[in-house]
Order: structure tokens, then C-alpha cells, then sequence
């Protein structure tokens, strides 16, 4: 049997990554990722006027998070190598967040769900309320356009 190195072991590892295996550590990080007050927390990094934003700030973008949540949001981000924490030593102690160059590639596709959530919004709505006008959610007649059902699948 060959002797492996450790950074061989690795990349046969990230070749077997598989995210639909729930123990799969990229299944992990995408259960992270998707969280809305990680978009929202990164987008907002993302785009703030100057590379960094205080925690104050942070909360007052993000309209309707507590501080426990995004206390412990940006410590997950922290962990995951998303964003830095920087401490300012001063009265009050100044706390900045700046996003990685880790983070920043992942707010590109952070920033487009968030756009696309914000142009599509009245669509989806639309859909909603088709959807909900139906009762039960069924389409009101069998051959109507995208129900995407089978009378058998009850």
C-alpha cells in the first residue's frame, strides 16, 4: 500500500466533498452561509463606505437584529475566516469588522441573492398570493400551467 502525504490526504479529500451528505463539512459551511443575518452581516460589509464598519453601525444597518445575534454572528463569521475583528483600544473601546479577502469573494454571491431578493420581490409576491387564492395551493385546474403536479400526487 503507498504511504500518502497529509497534503495528498487533503486533496483527496476536497475531491470527495460532497455538500448533499448532511456529516460533510462543506454541507456545514453552507448551512452557515445561508443564514439570512450572515448575507445581510456580509452584504452590508460589502458595501460600506469605507473597508470597515463598527459594530454600532452594523446594528443600526441591520434593521430588526438583536446584539446577542449578531454578537454571535460575527464571531461565527470570525471562526470561519470570513471577516476580522479589530479592538481600538479607547474610551469606549472602538470594535471594527472588515471582511477577508476569504469574505470578500463570498460577498459577491451574498450581495447578488440579496439583489436578486430585492428585484424579484413583487414577483414572488404575485406568486404568493396566486398561489394562496388557489385554497389549498393546488392549481385550480389540472392542466394549468406550472403546477408541476399530478392529480395522483395527493
Amino acid at each position: 500500500m503507498a504511504t500518502t502525504t497529509a497534503a495528498q490526504r487533503r486533496a483527496q479529500a476536497r475531491i470527495e466533498y460532497d455538500a448533499f451528505i448532511r456529516s460533510c463539512p462543506t454541507n456545514q459551511l453552507l448551512d452557515r452561509i445561508s443564514d439570512k443575518w450572515v448575507s445581510l452581516v456580509v452584504s452590508a460589509l460589502a458595501q460600506a463606505d469605507e473597508a470597515s464598519m463598527r459594530y454600532s453601525d452594523l446594528g443600526r444597518k441591520l434593521a430588526g437584529i438583536s446584539p446577542k445575534m449578531l454578537t454571535q454572528t460575527l464571531r461565527s463569521l470570525e471562526r470561519d475566516g470570513i471577516l476580522v475583528r479589530t479592538v481600538t483600544p479607547s474610551v469606549p473601546v472602538r470594535v471594527d469588522y472588515e471582511l477577508t479577502p476569504l469574505g470578500t469573494s463570498l460577498a459577491g454571491l451574498l450581495s447578488a441573492v440579496k439583489d436578486w431578493a430585492e428585484l424579484h420581490i413583487e414577483e414572488v409576491n404575485e406568486a404568493r398570493e396566486r398561489y394562496d387564492d388557489d385554497g389549498d395551493g393546488n392549481a385550480s385546474s389540472e392542466g394549468s400551467a406550472g403546477s408541476g403536479r399530478s392529480s395522483s400526487a395527493s
